[in-house]
């Protein structure tokens, strides 16, 4: 588990600022398409690691999914939005402009 976390953070290390990717986009281009929610839980067990920015994370239609885990509050919309990521209703707007796909950028070999 330990191994799949770290490839992952890695991963979201990758995310430009003003950029975002989704849960799904990162697991199936680990290799495990069907492991979104592991995903999740990876971006959980980042919060307060020095270089991780899972604000950068969102599910498949870019609703902010994981805000609960910077501590209730708008914190991770206020990150985004600070990027020049717009955000309403809990949601990226223009999802699809913002949105960073890895295996667009990224070679699997390092991962």
């Amino acid at each position: 588990m330990s191994d799949f976390f770290d490839r992952v953070h890695e991963v979201c290390r990758q995310i430009p600022a003003g950029r975002v990717s989704s849960y799904g986009a990162i697991a199936k281009f680990l290799g495990a398409a069907r492991s979104a929610r592991m995903v999740g839980y990876a971006m959980n067990a980042s919060i307060g690691k020095e270089g991780v920015p899972a604000h950068r994370v969102v599910n498949r239609l870019g609703m902010l999914s994981g805000k609960h885990y910077f501590g209730g509050s708008t914190l991770m919309q206020e990150l985004l939005e600070n990027e020049g990521v717009p955000v309403a209703n809990d949601q990226v707007q223009n999802f699809e402009t913002y949105f960073w796909n890895p295996a667009d950028h990224l070679d699997p070999e390092k991962y």
